[in-house]
């Protein structure tokens, strides 16, 4: 891609992606590196600015992660957020000490206005403080363009050298005017145009695709979800026939699903390719027959799946291209590795070691999952399938609590299905960031009728968020889930209680495995 950009150099910070998104927010592609990138290595890509993230460390201890003194001599324009702000008053001369006063939260910092980095900012504007060092004193040349009752240097520049830096997140939601930050730093300072649109991504990326496969055989696993769906139309588009899909049913999608992606890319649907629906559900029950453990009900459902695939393309034979829906978010967390394993990826599968194939296509590989749900609007991917919540590839598996069996399958899946209606027809769906129904493996004595029931209790789950890197607990009106609890009792064999999670994150994941 020749457009404009800005580069990311990561300290192990968690905000690292949501930095890149927001840039791109304001239509200038962005890309993630490590901190350690070469200036050589920088100068190639030519960038028009470049940000350094918040992350974990002191600047002022020896191994603490830091980047080359040359950067702020490149004449392109640096903004340091939280510890990158840090590490360049470290760099440049200025000291960086353990502050008297840790701030945390939301925060009132006054700025300087006449900055070009806060212009259009209130004078006292909300930011988001998450540090335990502070920038006791600026390095020669720099002014303090920010600052609080315990944070001196708030912000701070050096605009003849294009040197930014806040010691606040502007990239989160809860700084009032960060984008505003952001777009004033991108356009105005770095100079970008904002060429960064979608439509023309999707037309330049079809081109390439034609060009590099030509007559080639191409094959996608079609999971139904968003990534895999806009990957296969985005192919079929540029090869048509010559991509075949094949879709794996494990039998642990919400309801219906499986025909509901096989009413879209199926033989009466719109879209021009070979289709194949392998339904493996009674294999699928038989691998997980006993299993309660969340990582190995995890790996057992990504290995079967696998093998499945795997014997459906020796059928169809050796084919030129291997299609994977990668996003932007995969390959960042696989180039830098900094995260911690909470669990195993949500998405079952991976690389197919058994399959013959030349290379990998991953025509979605720059792409954030909003970039991606545009994408699919871009290509007339119907909105149902594009603004389809998240689902993860181990599907159902790990929103059954304990053994998984084909009656628990059942009960969750109805019980999903009438809680996402009465979310719809509240008018609810589009505030919410994820919602859905699971089991639990608590059974309770409850009356039904004039008899006694003994049965499972059903957990409803519904979160907001920006990110998914952390989550609040959505608060849907008590009526709605009064409506839906009398639903799921009254129409869902075997469930006699219905609870609701409060639990955020963290501490808690989205997921309830």
């Amino acid at each position: 891609m020749n457009q404009e950009k800005v580069i990311v150099l990561d300290f192990g910070g968690q905000y690292n992606q949501l930095i890149a998104r927001r840039v791109r927010e304001c239509s200038v592609y962005c890309e993630v590196h490590p901190h350690y990138l070469s200036v050589d290595k920088i100068r190639e890509m030519s960038p028009k600015g470049i940000i350094l993230t918040g992350g974990p460390n002191s600047a002022y201890l020896e191994d603490s992660p830091s980047c080359s003194r040359e950067i702020f001599e490149l004449g392109v324009p640096v903004l340091g957020i939280c510890y990158g702000s840090q590490v360049m008053a470290h760099l440049l001369g200025g000291s960086v000490k353990t502050a008297p006063v840790s701030e945390f939260g939301k925060t009132d910092v006054k700025v300087d206005t006449a900055s070009e980095l806060f212009e259009g900012v209130q004078e006292h504007t909300v930011c988001w403080m998450s540090h335990t060092d502070y920038i006791e004193k600026t390095p020669a040349g720099f002014q303090v363009t920010g600052q609080t009752p315990s944070c001196p240097v708030a912000a701070m520049e050096c605009p003849q050298r294009g040197l930014y830096a806040v010691q606040f997140h502007p990239e989160v939601m809860h700084t009032v005017q960060g984008q505003t930050m952001l777009l004033n730093f991108v356009h105005h300072i770095c100079g970008c145009s904002g060429d960064w649109k979608m439509d023309s991504f999707v037309e330049k990326t079809i081109q390439e695709i034609r060009e590099k496969i030509g007559n080639g055989k191409v094959l996608c696993a079609l999971s139904g979800g968003v990534d895999s769906s806009v990957a296969a139309v985005m192919l079929a588009k540029a090869v048509g026939k010559q991509l075949t899909c094949v879709f794996v049913d494990h039998g642990l999608l919400r309801k219906n699903e499986g025909d509901e992606v096989e009413a879209v890319f199926g033989p009466d649907g719109p879209y021009d390719l070979h289709f194949i629906r392998v339904n493996a559900q009674e294999r699928f029950y038989a691998r997980l027959k006993g299993v309660t453990e969340p990582e190995q009900k995890r790996k057992i459902i990504g290995e079967e799946f696998i093998r499945v695939f795997e014997e459906e393309a020796k059928k169809i034979g050796a084919v030129d291209y291997l299609v994977q829906g990668t996003i932007y978010p995969d390959v960042i967390e696989s180039g830098l590795g900094k995260s911690a394993t909470i669990k195993s990826h949500h998405n079952v599968g991976g690389l197919p070691d058994c399959v013959d194939f030349k290379e990998i296509v991953e025509p979605l590989r720059l792409l954030f999952k909003d970039e991606v749900r545009q994408a699919g609007r871009e290509l007339g991917i119907p909105e149902n399938l594009v603004s389809r919540q998240p689902f993860p590839g181990p599907g159902l598996g790990i929103r059954i609590i304990g053994e998984v069996t084909q009656e628990k399958v059942r009960i969750v899946q109805d019980a999903d299905a009438i809680y996402r209606e009465e979310i719809a027809a509240a008018g609810l769906a589009g505030e919410i960031s994820q919602y859905f129904a699971a089991l639990t493996n608590m059974r309770s004595v409850g009356v039904m009728g004039d008899g006694r029931t003994y049965d499972y209790a059903v957990a409803l789950r519904a979160v907001t968020t920006t990110d998914f890197m952390t989550a609040e607990c959505a608060q849907i009106p008590f009526e709605v889930l009064q409506k839906v609890m009398n639903r799921v009792v009254n129409e869902v064999k075997g469930v006699n209680r219905v609870v609701y999670d409060l639990t955020s994150k963290p501490p808690g994941t989205i997921e309830f495995e």
